[in-house]
């Protein structure tokens, strides 16, 4: 019996390309009526952007997640299609 070995940095490229591509088509369907609801969604982080002077550099952290109901579906389909491969 082989035991399938799967590397979890495929796992999270899965995820990543679902999220991206799922919020992409979740943007688009907010002009369309009635795929409104696939926008629907929550954006968190940190609203203003964190600054550190050290007078010879600036350094900026800022970062801010916006979910919407496609990015989850396209998850969900990008952990099925895992499990499938």
């Amino acid at each position: 019996m082989a035991v399938r070995d799967k590397n979890i940095w495929i796992l999270l490229i899965f995820l990543l390309s679902g999220l991206v591509i799922g919020g992409l088509l979740g943007e688009l369907a907010s002009k369309v009526d009635f795929l409104w609801w696939l926008s629907y969604g929550e954006s968190f982080g940190l609203t203003s952007p964190i600054e550190l002077d050290l007078n010879v550099i600036t350094l900026t952290f800022g970062l801010t997640f916006k979910i919407n109901v496609a990015s989850i579906i396209g998850m969900a389909i990008a952990i099925f299609v895992y499990r499938k491969v």
